[in-house]
């Protein structure tokens, strides 16, 4: 008679349910060391947080100076620019002024002459040449070249000397001729005779 060998399903080899079994010791062991671990981790993370968040302040902070010198740099480039850009526009206008005026300068010495002999007491053409007059001042003419006035060879042109009492030496004693300037520019000099000593 044949023994019966089936095994119970439901009956598991004890030796492979041992070996599968989890061990409770180091099941305990290691959810213990997992909670270690990660409470290491969050103590760090803790820690790095103010520190990693002030080293972020620094950074924002220097970036700020940073951008905060490169914009006055920009700021006192763009006014020295200003101060360029109007210092050369009025140096071209005072430039073409000049050029026009001196193109004048025949006219005004012709209303000059006619002036010393009288012909400009009344009448329209005073009237027109007083408001040329008036007009060129407004540029920024200039007349120069006074009896009296000391020599100075930069603006005086001395065409003759004169013995006199009248006038110090070195001084002028006699103007043929005005000079003109506007602003810093001599249009033209004075044509002038220098007193000397008799």
């Amino acid at each position: 008679m044949a023994e019966n060998t089936t095994e119970n399903p439901q009956d598991g080899d004890p030796l492979e349910e041992a070996f599968h079994a989890p061990d409770a010791e180091s099941a305990s062991e290691a959810e213990g060391a997992e909670a270690t671990a990660q409470s290491a981790a969050d103590e760090q993370e803790a820690a790095e947080e103010p520190a990693d968040s002030e080293s972020a302040a620094q950074d924002g902070h220097r970036l700020a100076e940073e951008r905060l010198e490169d914009l006055r740099r920009l700021q006192a480039e763009f006014q020295n620019f200003r101060n360029r850009s109007a210092k050369e526009k009025d140096g071209l206008r005072e430039y073409v002024v000049g050029d026009v005026v001196t193109a004048l300068l025949p006219v005004i010495d012709d209303i000059d002459a006619a002036r010393r002999h009288g012909d400009l007491a009344e009448g329209p053409f005073a009237s027109i040449a007083r408001k040329l007059e008036e007009a060129l001042t407004r540029q920024g003419l200039e007349r120069f070249g006074e009896v009296g006035e000391a020599f100075d060879p930069h603006v005086h042109e001395a065409v003759m000397q004169q013995p006199t009492e009248e006038v110090e030496p070195d001084r002028l004693a006699m103007v043929m001729r005005n000079g003109y300037r506007i602003g810093e520019r001599v249009l033209r000099p004075a044509q002038v005779a220098v007193a000397v000593a008799p």
